[in-house]
C-alpha cells in the first residue's frame, strides 16, 4: 500500500498543479499544505473529500488503498441513473 502523501504529490505533479493552488482550493497556507505533502504533518481527514474531487479519484486510490483512480462523481452517478431508468 503506498503512502498517501506520496500520492498526493503525484497526483499534484501529474495534473502540473503547484502546492500553492492546491492551498488556495483547501483555503490552507501553502506551507501547511507543504508540511502535510512532506508528511511532517497529518492532514486532516475533512480534506480527503475536497482533494478527491480537485483531482477527481477515489479516496480509496488516494489513500493508496486501491490502483484504481476513477469513482463514480455526480455526472457519472447521473448518467448511470439514466441508463437505468431507460434500460
Amino acid at each position: 500500500m503506498m503512502d498517501y502523501v506520496v500520492i498526493m504529490r503525484g497526483l499534484r505533479e501529474d495534473n502540473d498543479v503547484k502546492q500553492r493552488e492546491v492551498a488556495e482550493y483547501l483555503n490552507i497556507d501553502q506551507r501547511v499544505y507543504s508540511r502535510y505533502e512532506r508528511g511532517q504533518n497529518a492532514m486532516p481527514v475533512r480534506f480527503i473529500p475536497l482533494l478527491c474531487d480537485y483531482y477527481n479519484v477515489s479516496a480509496d486510490y488516494l489513500l493508496g488503498r486501491s490502483k484504481e483512480k476513477d469513482y463514480l462523481g455526480a455526472d457519472k452517478s447521473r448518467k448511470l441513473g439514466a441508463t437505468k431508468k431507460n434500460g
